[in-house]
């Protein structure tokens, strides 16, 4: 008899950010196309928004969905936030944005310290 499969867990924030992320990331920054995230009674979650109808390609008109597990990535590695929620009877819905931008720690190359600086560190 066979065991079962055992996988070992990973964390969202230790996956990688690839290309399909920056894409969502991209649609969620677009001030013009506001996202939506929609949370359902009975626990379903759908991100989505609006694409207009572009006569010049005849396409659009429609409603899009957007990948639950990258929206959800974005949402828990900071990189998302959601608005206030507006409460139905059968969902909730929040509006979707981009987190502001940390600022990034400035780091400085070891090689511009001066060894004198350095000295007091090494002794300890």
């Amino acid at each position: 008899m066979m065991s079962p499969a055992r996988y070992q867990s990973r964390s969202r924030s230790e996956a990688p950010f690839d290309v399909s992320s920056a894409g969502v990331l991209r649609v969620v920054s677009d001030s013009r196309t506001p996202v939506f995230l929609t949370v359902h009674a009975s626990g379903r979650r759908r991100y989505g928004y609006w694409q207009p109808y572009d006569s010049a390609t005849n396409r659009g008109g429609c409603y899009v969905a957007l990948p639950t597990p990258e929206c959800d990535r974005l949402y828990s590695e900071g990189r998302a936030t959601l608005g206030e929620p507006l409460v139905d009877h059968a969902k909730t819905t929040y509006r979707v944005r981009p987190a502001p931008s940390p600022v990034a720690p400035v780091r400085i190359p070891v090689a511009s310290v001066p060894a004198a600086a350095m000295a007091p560190r090494l002794a300890a």
